[in-house]
């Protein structure tokens, strides 16, 4: 380093190359960020940079605990950006998630940046915002399955944020409300604004292109692209979306859609079994008695609200009136969302009973859709209704009121090749969470599960697929088959499976069916 700037300060005196040394000189893992200078490292046998636990917003501990998130602070000097950050505050929600951190903190604002290291092309790249899954209430950027190794590699700067989760991402009481002008709750949706806003401000430093930002997520993470869609906060943050299996729209599973006002009551119950006099000693409890206490609550009792500021009012609406975020859309499922129902098993005779039971003078029509002579064909149907239940029917509400008054282009798919049993996913499904490591090309991170060469050749295109969108706003292009456009014509989506395929939809009259009403999930 002391010859390099030797060498340089010599050009300057004899004026040869001044306007050259700083593109030809400058350290490619050294970047300036608004905060300060971060120093990243080289993944993937030096194919990718990866800048690693950069603060988007201050911690928030102490008084910041139940607040929207505030600035990061700046610091002097380099910063260390070769590790994660810690994940977010949780209790054990899925045993399959994993984390290559340190360890759990309310310390947690933090996100990483994936860049190509071949950069010969100086223009701005296409920016991937993921927000993982959980329920909102666990997981974090440092899962394996969200590796950034190979997603840059095609052509793409990729951002992983961690959030606040369960209570400290969703606790909302009067007292809170009350201290903020009747605004409460969302705190883990508003975590995401912010890391937005800094990518906004700070990713062209790596070379990414702040105005065209992607943001896609799975499961909790793709409720939360419906959700930031239809924010007023984060309106001209990003120019795309693409969700996997979830969004805000009422099914038989909703994370959310209470008001402040209908939600403090409940939550404010919880709180006084807790023994503190007011928000200040609530905010001093430690992490783990807070968490401890939250079980109480199961793994879905705090979730996002209708606010006032961040929602002000249901997402459905919004898309109703046509107020969410015109852009471009590509969104789906996985053919078997609802595997867990084989673990319960069903019989042809359990299977007319449940229709009967819930469906009453529309049993006939629902054995039809979903039909149940034989055990085998029993056991299918609850596969399918558990996933309609579950996942499905609430992201194809999402993907019809976008098509309908989005003003942009819409494009379904549904994910169908069957994972071989493994260690945490028993049976041959597309269960769900499955098409996660097909996105990212994360494969080889699956515990004892046997890849086969069409998992690879489905991960390649799926990676082409995504980034091609991100890109372009159009999944297609050279190499891949055509994914034709989801319409009003034939309703055509593509199917994820070996080989792809596309064609009309083919469960349409199933989610018709549903829209009449749909129990919650219970069997």
């Amino acid at each position: 380093m002391f010859f390099r700037t030797q060498a340089l300060c010599a050009l300057a005196v004899t004026g040869i190359l001044i306007g050259m040394s700083a593109s030809v000189n400058a350290d490619p893992l050294k970047v300036k960020t608004e905060q300060g200078k971060v120093i990243g490292k080289t993944i993937n046998n030096g194919k990718v940079r990866a800048f690693m636990g950069l603060p988007y917003a201050a911690p928030p501990v102490g008084d910041l605990r139940w607040k929207a998130p505030q600035p990061a602070a700046k610091w002097k000097g380099d910063r260390d950006a070769t590790k994660y950050g810690a994940h977010c505050a949780q209790g054990r929600v899925f045993d399959d998630m994993v984390f290559q951190d340190a360890g759990p903190s309310e310390d947690c604002l933090f996100l990483n940046v994936y860049t190509p290291a071949d950069t010969k092309d100086k223009s701005k790249l296409p920016v991937m915002f993921w927000i993982h899954g959980g329920g909102y209430s666990g997981g974090g950027s440092s899962e394996p399955r969200h590796n950034g190794d190979f997603l840059p590699t095609k052509g793409v700067v990729l951002v992983t944020i961690n959030y606040r989760l369960g209570v400290f991402g969703f606790l909302v009481t009067d007292e809170l409300a009350k201290e903020n002008n009747g605004v409460a709750g969302n705190y883990g949706l508003m975590d995401m604004v912010a890391a937005l806003q800094w990518v906004k401000s700070n990713i062209g430093a790596f070379g990414g292109d702040p105005n065209n930002v992607t943001i896609f997520g799975e499961s909790a993470g793709s409720f939360a692209v419906s959700t930031l869609m239809a924010s007023p906060m984060a309106q001209g943050l990003f120019a795309k979306a693409i969700g996997e299996s979830g969004a805000a729209f009422p099914s038989a599973l909703n994370l959310g859609g209470q008001t402040v006002t209908e939600r403090a009551p409940i939550d404010g119950k919880w709180v006084a079994t807790l023994n503190v006099k007011n928000l200040a000693e609530l905010r001093a409890m430690p992490t783990d008695k807070v968490l401890e206490a939250a079980k109480t609550k199961g793994q879905t009792g705090f979730a996002p609200v209708i606010d006032g500021k961040f929602l002000t009012e249901p997402v459905p609406d919004t898309y109703a009136a046509g107020k969410q975020a015109h852009v471009p859309l590509l969104a789906g499922w996985n053919a078997d969302e609802g595997s867990f129902m084989a673990m319960r098993g069903m019989t042809a005779p359990q299977w007319k009973e449940f229709a009967a039971k819930q469906f009453a003078d529309r049993a006939d029509a629902f054995v039809k859709l979903y039909p149940g002579e034989t055990d085998a064909q029993a056991l299918r149907s609850a596969v399918d209704f558990g996933s309609d239940q579950f996942i499905a029917f609430g992201t194809w509400k999402w993907l019809e009121a976008h098509r309908k008054t989005g003003n942009a282009p819409v494009y379904r798919y549904h994910f169908e090749l069957a994972a071989l049993p493994s260690k945490y996913h028993p049976g041959t499904f597309a269960f769900h969470s499955d098409d996660i490591e097909y996105v990212f090309g994360t494969l080889d991170t699956r515990p004892g599960e046997t890849i086969r060469p069409e998992d690879r050749e489905l991960s390649e295109a799926m990676q082409t697929y995504w980034t091609n969108f991100a890109k372009n706003g159009d999944p297609n292009g050279a190499g891949v088959p055509n994914w034709p456009k989801y319409d009003t014509t034939d309703n055509a989506i593509i199917h994820l499976n070996s080989p792809i395929t596309s064609g009309p939809d083919p469960t349409r009259e199933r989610d018709l069916f549903l829209l009449q009403g749909i129990p919650s999930m219970r069997f």
